[in-house]
């Protein structure tokens, strides 16, 4: 067996108490806390201090899909299976306010960077931006053609000007369903998983296809950028992760911690940490992963890396 790296993918937190699978993760900007949402209807908020218990919000009564701090850390959305999104202030009390969002599930929340807004997309087909202290509906965007979930299920993934409410172009390069789509950190590239096991990068200004990863055996259910924007980090029905090196256009690790499908995944706000979520013994990672790796280092590492994640497993 070969001796551990310090730069080593290792289990930091292992979390266990949702009752379904785990759906959607993120973290609080101060790496403090940890969002899940699970198919059980709930929505937990881990601590990262071992002393410290587990907030769990009730309040859904379908499926949690998406999970999102604000960027303060003040607020918690949340989307459901029962067409509402949820406002939460993520303390002891748990205390919420609830809006019917759309006209069918929802599948994305996500704070704009100021924090006054956000942006939730649905299968009703639009996407749709809110004031976030009034939960004031603002516009709407509707030019899919199907479901949209954090990208769509037309197999396109759009473009849109905030300002113009215009769609300045749509990406039609998929094989299969669109599941995931993030920004690079810089603005510049936007990442796109697939359900037809792929993971494409374009360029936004030139909306050119700038890498193409066949990697994963089965679809690709989620991806983060690391925030550094040189790794991405993905989640497949596979059951593994793997983290790819964007400036080498090369995979660094398969991670085999899940005995089913990895539901979801999400770097810190840091990139110290990246927790994940999967459809096994409803738990939640949390993994650390420095990113320091030389090659050398990254050769006498691999092997053992993963004997880390199947250990991992409870």
């Amino acid at each position: 067996m070969a001796a551990p790296c310090a730069e080593d993918p290792s289990l930091e937190r292992h979390f266990k108490g949702h009752r379904d699978a785990v759906t959607c993760v993120d973290f609080s900007i101060n790496t403090k806390q940890l969002a899940s949402g699970s198919m059980d209807s709930c929505l937990m908020v881990w601590h990262m201090k071992p002393q410290s218990r587990a907030y769990r919000f009730t309040g859904h009564k379908d499926a949690v899909t998406c999970v999102n701090f604000s960027p303060s850390g003040h607020l918690l959305a949340s989307g459901s299976r029962d067409k509402t999104v949820r406002i939460w202030v993520p303390n002891v009390k748990g205390e919420s306010t609830v809006f019917r969002a759309h006209t069918a599930t929802v599948r994305s929340v996500h704070f704009c960077s100021d924090g006054q807004s956000f942006v939730t997309a649905s299968d009703d087909k639009t996407v749709k931006v809110w004031a976030t202290h009034r939960q004031k509906f603002l516009f709407s965007l509707s030019q899919h053609i199907n479901w949209v979930r954090c990208a769509n299920d037309d197999k396109t993934v759009k473009l849109w000007d905030k300002s113009s409410r215009e769609c300045v172009h749509s990406y039609c390069e998929h094989g299969g369903f669109v599941t995931y789509v993030d920004f690079h950190p810089s603005g510049t590239c936007i990442a796109a998983a697939g359900m037809d096991n792929t993971v494409k990068v374009w360029d936004v200004r030139t909306h050119r296809l700038l890498q193409h990863y066949q990697l994963h055996s089965a679809a690709v259910n989620g991806l983060s950028f690391h925030p550094s924007g040189n790794y991405l980090i993905t989640a497949s029905s596979d059951s593994t992760l793997k983290i790819l090196d964007l400036m080498e256009g090369r995979l660094l690790y398969t991670l085999h911690g899940h005995q089913g499908p990895a539901t979801t995944v999400a770097f810190s706000r840091t990139g110290e940490y990246f927790a994940s979520g999967g459809s096994d013994e409803q738990t939640v990672s949390i993994l650390e992963q420095r990113l320091t790796l030389t090659e050398d280092k990254l050769k006498q590492c691999l092997e053992n890396q993963q004997l880390i994640m199947q250990r991992a497993t409870p």
